[in-house]
């Protein structure tokens, strides 16, 4: 069984009419659903962060990298082997 992000559902048929599947879920995620099996999400613009993106700087990935290493390293020991 699949779990569902967000409480929202609709079906197929209530996709030919978009713009009332949109209203009814107050501008939250949508899941899609086909034969009550989940098909994909219908994200309304106004859920979506259009914030400025910007890359991360060498520091902040060498950073990372060095952070996440005690985590990574049972990985990266098993696959030096390989």
């Amino acid at each position: 069984m699949t779990r569902l992000a967000t409480p929202q559902i609709c079906t197929m048929t209530e996709l030919r009419e978009p713009q009332k599947v949109l209203d009814r879920a107050n501008g939250q995620p949508v899941a899609i659903l086909k034969n009550s099996a989940l098909v994909g999400y219908l994200i309304p613009a106004d859920a979506v962060d259009t914030g400025e993106h910007r890359y991360a700087t060498t520091e902040e990935l060498q950073a990372y990298l060095e952070q996440s290493r005690v985590r990574v390293q049972p990985v990266l020991d098993y696959l030096k082997d390989k």
